[in-house]
Parts: C-alpha cells; structure tokens; sequence
C-alpha cells in the first residue's frame, strides 16, 4: 500500500502520532491559560463593572492575541505609587499566567523614569519596552519624534492586538494625553489631582467656629479663596496653637531643593494664583508655566516676552509660599521633599493643606491613625483648591498628574507590540476597578460611577465625589506648551529653592527661572532638532507692552489680600451633585 510513497511507513505513523499529540499539547496549553485567567477572575478580580462572563470573554482575547509572543520577556517601567505597586507585583503576573508572556514590571522614582525615557531616546538603546509616564512630557513626545502614538499603534502595527472592549470614549483623562495635532499619543493608567485638605472635625467644632467669627468676621469652611487659607493658617497657628494637648498647625507643605521642589510649582501653582490665562485643559496663549505659544510654538516665558513666569502673579504666588511655610508650617516641613511630607498631616497636627495630592488617600485612611475615628471614618476632607486674586473664572484651578503608557520608536517592533497587550491589561475592565480600589487613582469614568465606589465613598473623604463633578475638568496637567519637559523642569527646583531659601527675593528667582527658560528655548529653535511646533522666540520688548494687553501676563494689583471667602463643605457637595443632575 506505501509501496510507491517517498515516506516511510513508520514515519507517516510517528508524524499522525505527533500531530494528534501535537493538538493534544495546544489543547492543554490553551486549557492552561483559561484556567488561569479564570482563577485570577475568581480570586483577584472579582469587583469589576463587567460581568464574570464578559471578563472571561477579554481574558481569553488576551491569551489568544499573545500567542506570537508567548514566551518572550517583556520589561516595562513606571514610578513607585501604590497603583503601579499594584500592577508590578498583581498584574504583571496575571498578564504573565494569562498570556504565557513573561513581564516584569520595575518601579523607580519618578525622576529616574524620566531619566531612563531621556537616555533611549537620545541613544536610540532600548532601555525598557514601555514607559508609565507622565503625560506633562506630551509637548515633548509632540515635537522630538520619538513617541510611536497610541493612536498609530491602534491604527497600523497594532490594529489586530488592540482590545476590542478598550473603550477609549470611557476614559477620563484622553485630553490630556491628545496632542495639538489631535492625535492620541499615551494611554492613561492612573490619574491623581492635588486638592485642599483638611481636618472637617475641628472646622465644625462650636467653639473654633465662634473662635473664628469673632476674630475674622467670617464662618469658618473651606476657603474659596487664598486670603481664607491664609487667614485659616493664621487661626490655627497662631491663634488656636493647642488641640487635646497637641501644637498644631494652620498649613503644611515642603521646602527641601530637591526636584520635588520644582513639581511643587510645575504642578500648577501659578495657575491657582491665577497667574496664566483662561482655557481648558490649559491656559492660552499663556499656560500654567507662564510660557505663551502661538499658533503651537512657544514664544517666550519672561515677561518681556509676553510670558508670565516672572509676572506680579507668578511673584505672588512664591511670595505666599515662602511666607506661610515660614509662619504657619511645621519647623521640619522646610527639610522635607515631596515624599517625606506626603504622611504628615495623618499625624493629626496639621488643620489644612492647599496642595495636597489625592494620591496619599490610601495612606491617610488607615484604621488607627489620629485622623480617623473609631468607626473606620476619615476625620478630614478633601476640597476644591482655593485660587488666587489674578484667578479667574474659565482657568484651570490645580493639577491632575496622569500617568500614561508611553512607547518608543526605538524599542523593536515586537517587543513594543508585547508591551502594548500589558499596558491595555493595566487598564481593562476586567481589572481597572480592582486597581482603583488598591491605589485611589481612577482612569474609567465607569468605575469611579460604580456601585463599589459608591459604597467606598464614605472612607475616601470626598475622592468619590471629586471625580464624580463636573469640577474634576479644572484640575489638568501640563500641557503641550513645554517643548522639553526634562530640560526644562529640572530649573524650576534650582531657581525656586533660591526663594525658598531666602537666597533669593521670589522676583529675582523667577527672573533668573524665566530667561534661564527662554535660553532653552532658544536653543532648541537653534538647534532644529524638533519635527514640529519648535520655539519661535519674540524679541524682549518693554514689560509695560504686555501688562497692556489683555490677559496674561497681568499687571499687580492694587490689593492682593481681597476678603477671605468659605463655604461649608456640604453645600460645596452638594453643588457638585446638582451639577450633575443637571
């Protein structure tokens, strides 16, 4: 019967055994990694806004779309935040278990993430295959090139491996990662806003609330404005001093020269002061650095430039920074960084905090501490900042950080290909309100609109009711206005420190701070080494020209200290909740 065929009996058997046996070894793997996905959907993943069904259905996409890379091993980065805590040691083995792809997922500091995304970009060396990174660096993935967009990924190279359930339109922070061309370039996996803080408990107490008319004319609530906070701290510090035998204090917050220092004021602090110009997400012509562009390209910072990083309202805010640091903080506060602050206040010794970020939630809601009650219960709040004199209706109001998955056109194909299935798997549905839960940081409108946050809201001090108003579009990061994030940010720390310090008046450290931006500018308009948007400086010309204009930058104002305004916190809830009722 085989007598004419060019193979061996025998080994047309051994092939028909292997091939059965071969079926039988990709019926068993594909077993082995539905198994799986149903054990991290029953054991880890159980809150989720979809069904059980509906998250077995997005697992099983992930394990069938990672076949061509099963088996490879994947390296991503992000900085060190309990969300990505929860990514590198969570998901990264779900996603490893699921997928068959090995992923490691490293924290640093922030500033090394930064550093590592500069060096591959400038030597081309792949480094890491995808970045968590802030979308504040979306004016510079914009203009050097660098950045493969989340949006060509999804159209070209990873049209076939782009979930199908991603859902962009259910995220809350795509402006911020969209560029002036339109174009998405990173993809949000957590987001947190600096907010007011502060201890509800002693605002609603009689006699701090009598204290407190007597002496400023005014309730007692949370401040509408800077001229409240101030004089807040003031009653606190100087005036109140002791609560249950314990020195307290009006205001807390960080001095140490250190990079932290330069987020301190990047995070939109002269926008609070009202320093920049109206527009959302960010101020135009004039943003929340005091940098103006014009049609895309950024024309100058310094004041004789048409800037605002050195103008009367810039000034004002630094001034006010130095002062109530030095008044009303916590002698140590001055040595402290960013990270190092961040627990203070859940000590119980601090009534308030104007730049507060959300993402200490978690760690000022642990059962024991002195700002929570024997019920579970947060003792503290938190509120919309309070804005500045030159802050007007229709600009932003405070800072939203939004870590963003970041790709580079020098990592190799696959490999960034490998990275994009992880990132969309840090964000799915199947595990996003899981992850919401751990680290606070919500990025799906969906989630943070669930019955699960609902029934959290009580424990979070306000997190729930944030997000949820309409309030929540104030607050934005940096936007496409800086044309070099890493050259650019890393000034402000030097130059601010000199205030900080007293080495410096706050006048002649943002002078220095403006031309020493503007410098970089120049050299980047020189050095043509931007695809697009590059820096078109205007010649300097007399301040008065500007302060002339309308808009940023804006003249002094004859009075900077206006009349201290409240408002009870419950009727602020309450107006967010008519909002959206609305």
């Amino acid at each position: 019967m085989f007598k004419n065929n060019k193979y061996p009996k025998t080994l047309l058997l051994g092939a028909a055994i292997g091939a059965v046996s071969m079926g039988l070894s990709l019926q068993a793997s594909a077993d082995q990694y539905s198994d799986a996905a149903e054990k991290w959907v029953n054991d880890s993943f159980k809150r989720s806004t979809l069904t059980k069904e509906q998250q077995m259905e997005e697992m099983a996409w992930f394990t069938k779309a990672a076949e061509p890379f099963r088996g490879m091993e994947i390296n991503v980065v992000s900085e060190t935040i309990a969300t990505h805590e929860y990514e590198s040691s969570v998901l990264a083995k779900a996603f490893t278990d699921i997928t068959g792809i090995k992923l490691t997922h490293t924290l640093i500091q922030e500033g090394d993430v930064i550093e590592k995304l500069q060096t591959q970009m400038q030597s081309g060396r792949n480094i890491y295959d995808g970045y968590v990174n802030d979308s504040d660096l979306i004016g510079t993935h914009v203009r050097y090139g660098k950045v493969v967009a989340v949006e060509d990924i999804m159209k070209g190279e990873g049209k076939d491996l782009t979930l199908p359930t991603l859902d962009l339109d259910d995220f809350i922070g795509l402006d911020f990662t969209t560029g002036p061309d339109g174009k998405l370039y990173q993809l949000p996996t957590q987001q947190f806003a600096n907010l007011y803080w502060f201890r509800a408990d002693w605002f609603e107490r009689a006699d701090l609330k009598k204290q407190f008319k007597e002496l400023y004319g005014y309730d007692l609530g949370v401040p509408v404005n800077w001229s409240a906070y101030e004089d807040i701290a003031e009653f606190f510090s100087v005036h109140v001093k002791e609560i249950d035998g314990k020195k307290v204090y009006g205001h807390m917050d960080y001095g140490k020269k250190d990079p932290s220092l330069g987020w301190r004021f990047t995070d939109a602090w002269f926008s609070m002061a009202g320093a920049g110009d109206k527009g959302l997400p960010n101020g135009l012509p004039v943003d929340e650095w005091g940098v103006r562009v014009e049609d895309c390209h950024p024309v100058g910072s310094d004041v004789s430039r048409g800037g605002a990083t050195n103008s009367p309202a810039a000034v004002y805010a630094t001034e006010k920074y130095v002062e109530w640091m030095g008044k009303y903080a916590p002698p140590e506060a001055t040595g402290m960084t960013f990270s190092e602050s961040g627990p203070v206040p859940a000590q119980g010794n601090v009534a308030q905090q104007i730049f507060w970020y959300t993402a200490f939630t978690a760690s000022m809601i642990e059962e024991g501490l002195p700002v929570v009650d024997e019920k579970g219960l947060p003792k503290w709040r938190m509120a919309p900042s309070p804005r500045g004199p030159y802050w007007e209706e229709g600009m932003k109001l405070g800072y939203q950080d939004v870590g963003s998955w970041t790709f580079l056109n020098s990592t190799p194909e696959k490999r960034r290909l490998a990275a994009w299935l992880y990132a969309q798997f840090t964000v799915s549905k199947t595990v996003s309100l899981e992850k919401l839960v751990a680290g606070l940081t919500p990025i799906r409108d969906s989630d943070i609109n669930s019955d699960v946050m609902t029934e959290m809201a009580p424990k979070l001090g306000g997190l729930v009711e944030f997000y949820r108003s309409p309030a929540r579009v104030q607050w934005t990061p940096t936007g496409t206005n800086i044309p070099d994030y890493p050259k650019m940010a890393q000034l402000w720390w030097q130059y601010v420190a000199q205030a900080a310090s007293g080495e410096a008046t706050a006048q002649e450290a943002l002078d220095g701070l403006a031309k020493a931006q503007d410098r970089v500018m120049e050299r980047l308009e020189r050095a043509n080494v931007l695809t697009t948007c590059a820096p078109k400086l205007n010649e300097p010309r007399d301040p008065q020209y500007w302060f002339d204009q309308p808009g940023a930058p804006k003249p002094k104002l004859a009075n900077e200290k206006v009349q201290g305004q409240t408002v009870p916190y419950d009727e602020l809830i309450k107006t967010w909740e008519d909002a959206r009722k609305s």
